[in-house]
């Protein structure tokens, strides 16, 4: 081949020849896309698109005589038989009623030429080098806008109607005979179209709703390069058209640049759709049946309204976080190319805004605007604040806002940081929907791309001010400290004469069956008392959001259900959920009475349920119900004290009989004991556990500067008061069970011999009669003593292992109960 510049001598010699001859010739009509229709018009030519029945358009071009190709001038000449070869195949597009998106393109594209059997135009190799040149040359200028030339079409391969297709870019067939230095040339620019057909189609693809909005803002800025594409096409024509030294070799060095940035762009782009692949958690189920349900609401039950078999349709999508991870760790690959890294630092800038308005109206507002379900925040809507009186599990606080954690930009990967997101966003909502705050203010001085230096200070101010103003929502303005004031004494005993009157005057209700106690009768009576002159309870401001229940389930029952679950943990919600009272327990039914399914409840606002939340009342009344437990067995063994110190049969010098003496000697022993025992273990649980831990607890809320660790801190406390009254080891809480048991069983055992022992003492009593009842009393009560030696023994080898293991604290309670082992 010679040199281009001999090359376009000849054909300009040609073209002059061809030039004169074609003054009156016919234009032919050629089919374009609008994407071919912009670049011309931007290149300064005329076109003129007429419709064609409504449906169709025909784009002619009418080019000026001068500076035309040698293909342009051929092809207007004419047709001779020759050159009827040459004409291309005609196909037509059409308007579409509906596109995917709202940028996408309206016109269809033109069929593949391999479904339509063309007229085939000249040879290649039947024409010049030259010849060849402009051909090729004409061809790829369409080719590059996404449409077959005559000689370069698309791969049998290749369906343009197919999405997938479209994705993965065209291959293009060369038509044979063209000179080998020109096929390498045309191989390289063919590379350009590959790309730019993929590209194209992945942005009309990715405009769609369901995309996202970070989606829709990376094909914006996609078409941002694209349009730079398209000028530099314009000029390539415009260059063709007027420049004779323009040649393919020109035209390769002229889009180097560009085309480097399409590789780039369809690396992404097949990046991307690789990713979108079904998963089983697509397109966050949850937050759907949120939409189902909220929609259900609105139409009133209407399941027309739901639309179910659109969204049903739609797979899973690379969106959101997902979009910007991948674009950052390209970033961080091409870190050593600035062209590149500049083109997608581009990419990420303009990619991240959406996501950065959606990350500052939560830092700032606790607001959610996700309606595509791609910020790296999760809404269960489901979740309302007034399930709050029915909630057990925290679900309000735990699992209303959750993280999306495959779903986070590397930006905000730091666990620290995620969880300050986190929790900003949750304490204003708080805040907000307590009406502490204005949501209309716009959002002053926040970032407004994930590249800018200022995110991560943003991120933390904004937690800092959202906790601040929470905390002091909580503990100023709802007078947390006054709250947990009141709950000490209604549920840890503190001063609690009110409850020594409520037990008297409802003791005969709270000896009924369970099942046979009446709750509002009780109610009455603790309103009674705790309204009552002279009781600490008067001045309490929070009195009436005290009330009584009845628990059906034994407390033992109750705590060996949560233990053999899972040890109390604080983090397993579930396993108290799950410990819930039932009231079908037939067991419990038979046994329990009133007293032991006594137990309060306290109404609780919001924003201080959230730290009072029901999981933590139920920690509350297990502790209360473990006091009360004692404090009636202690007041059984008080009334069998006072019956043998009323009763004169009880006297020990009284009557004859020394075995009677002794035997009365040691039922006073044993009665000492069990009063003793139950004491000491009742000192130890409000004393050395309770008060300590309270006194902590109030302390360390003064120091507090997170809700976060305040809500941990009033949980930890509790949890250490049940692991430190031995609440929470099922060991513990089976010997204790027996010893208590024991202990209530030996005093009405007690109070019901008074009956018996008077005949015992009578001067004219059968002597072996009395010697024989003597004796089944004396084996009795060496049952009782040993019973209860033997499980204390238990109970104090078990509180030495756990002492060294566990709690420490039960050294203090070993040392107490020594008192009581025999020696």
């Amino acid at each position: 081949m010679s040199t281009h510049g001999d090359t376009r001598r000849v054909s300009m010699a040609a073209r002059e020849v061809l030039m004169q001859s074609d003054q009156n010739s016919h234009s032919v009509h050629r089919s374009r896309s609008v994407k071919s229709s912009t670049m011309s018009a931007s290149s300064g030519h005329a076109t003129d698109a007429q419709p064609s029945d409504g449906k169709t358009e025909h784009i002619s071009r009418s080019s000026s005589t001068r500076h035309r190709s040698p293909l342009r001038v051929m092809s207007e000449r004419p047709q001779s038989s020759d050159t009827q070869r040459m004409i291309a195949w005609n196909p037509e597009v059409r308007l579409l009623e509906s596109a995917m998106s709202t940028l996408s393109t309206r016109v269809s594209a033109p069929p593949a030429s391999y479904t339509l059997n063309p007229k085939r135009p000249m040879p290649l190799d039947r024409m010049s080098v030259e010849l060849q040149h402009a051909v090729i040359m004409d061809d790829l200028l369409q080719v590059l806008m996404g449409t077959e030339g005559q000689y370069i079409r698309f791969n049998e391969r290749y369906n343009p109607t197919v999405e997938a297709d479209r994705l993965a870019g065209p291959e293009f067939r060369l038509g044979k005979g063209l000179d080998p230095s020109l096929r390498d040339l045309t191989k390289l620019l063919l590379r350009i179209a590959t790309n730019h057909c993929s590209i194209e189609a992945f942005i009309e693809s990715q405009s769609r709703m369901e995309y996202g909005v970070v989606n829709h803002a990376l094909c914006a800025a996609m078409r941002t390069i694209m349009t730079e594409y398209l000028q530099i096409m314009a000029q390539m024509e415009y260059n063709m058209l007027t420049d004779p030294s323009f040649s393919l070799h020109i035209f390769h060095m002229e889009t180097i640049h560009i085309a480097r940035k399409l590789v780039e762009l369809n690396a992404l782009v097949q990046k991307i759709t690789r990713k979108e692949e079904p998963e089983d958690d697509a397109n966050d189920p949850t937050a759907d049946f949120d939409k189902i349900l909220e929609t259900l609401k609105a139409n009133d039950g209407n399941l027309n309204a739901l639309n179910i078999g659109v969204s049903s349709t739609i797979s899973s999508v690379t969106k959101g976080g997902d979009i910007l991870r991948l674009l950052t760790e390209r970033l961080y690959a091409t870190s050593g190319d600035p062209p590149i890294r500049e083109l997608l630092s581009f990419l990420l800038k303009e990619a991240s805004r959406p996501y950065m308005r959606m990350l500052n109206k939560w830092l700032h507002k606790g607001l959610i605007a996700d309606p595509y379900n791609e910020f790296l925040i999760r809404e269960q809507r489901s979740i309302r604040r007034e399930n709050l009186d029915v909630d057990y599990t925290d679900e309000y606080w735990d699992k209303r806002y959750t993280l999306r954690k495959e779903e986070i930009p590397p930006q905000f990967a730091d666990e620290r940081t995620c969880e300050k997101i986190l929790l900003a966003g949750k304490f204003l909502n708080v805040v907000r929907e307590c009406g502490g705050m204005d949501v209309s203010s716009e959002i002053a001085d926040a970032p407004e791309t994930i590249d800018d230096a200022s995110v991560l200070s943003n991120i933390n101010s904004a937690y800092a001010h959202a906790n601040s103003y929470l905390l002091s929502l909580l503990v100023s303005t709802h007078k947390l400290p006054e709250r947990l004031t009141s709950l000490r004494h209604y549920f840890f005993l503190d001063q609690a004469d009110f409850f020594t009157n409520f037990l008297d005057v409802a003791a005969h209700e709270l000896r009924k069956p369970a099942k046979a106690v009446s709750v509002s009768k009780l109610q009455s009576l603790l309103d009674l008392t705790l309204r009552q002159p002279g009781s600490i309870t008067v001045a309490d401001p929070y009195k009436d959001d005290i009330s009584v229940q009845l628990n059906e389930v034994g407390l033992t029952e109750w705590l060996m259900r949560i233990v053999s679950v899972s040890g109390l943990d604080p983090t397993d919600t579930a396993a108290l959920s799950r410990s819930t009272p039932v009231a079908d327990t037939k067991d419990s039914d038979k046994k329990i009475i009133g007293i032991q399914a006594l137990q309060l409840d306290f109404k609780i606002p919001f924003p201080l349920s959230l730290v009072i939340s029901r999981k933590t009342i139920l920690r509350y009344q297990l502790l209360f119900r473990h006091l009360v437990a004692l404090k009636h067995i202690e007041q059984l063994l008080g009334a069998a004290w006072l019956e043998q110190a009323k009763t004169r049969a009880w006297a020990v010098t009284s009557g004859t009989t020394p075995r009677l003496w002794k035997w009365k000697a040691r039922a006073f022993n044993l009665r000492t004991k069990m009063l003793v025992f139950i004491q000491q273990v009742l000192y130890y649980s409000t004393t050395e556990v309770m008060e300590p831990n309270w006194n902590a607890l109030m302390a360390g809320i003064d120091k507090i500067n997170t809700v976060d660790a305040l809500m941990q801190t009033h949980v930890d406390f509790l949890d250490t008061c049940l692991k430190e009254c031995m609440l929470t080891n099922a060991k513990l809480l089976r010997v204790m069970a027996k010893l208590m048991a024991a202990c209530k069983l030996f005093a009405t055992y007690i109070v019901q011999l008074s009956r018996s022992l008077p005949p015992l003492e009578a001067a004219d009593a059968d002597a072996a009669a009395r010697d024989e009842k003597i004796s089944k009393l004396e084996h009795i009560l060496s049952q009782y003593e040993q019973n209860f030696d033997h499980h204390l023994k238990i109970l104090m080898d078990a509180l030495n292992y756990y002492a060294a293991t566990e709690t420490v604290v039960l050294l203090s309670l070993c040392a107490r109960l020594e008192v009581c082992i025999p020696i």
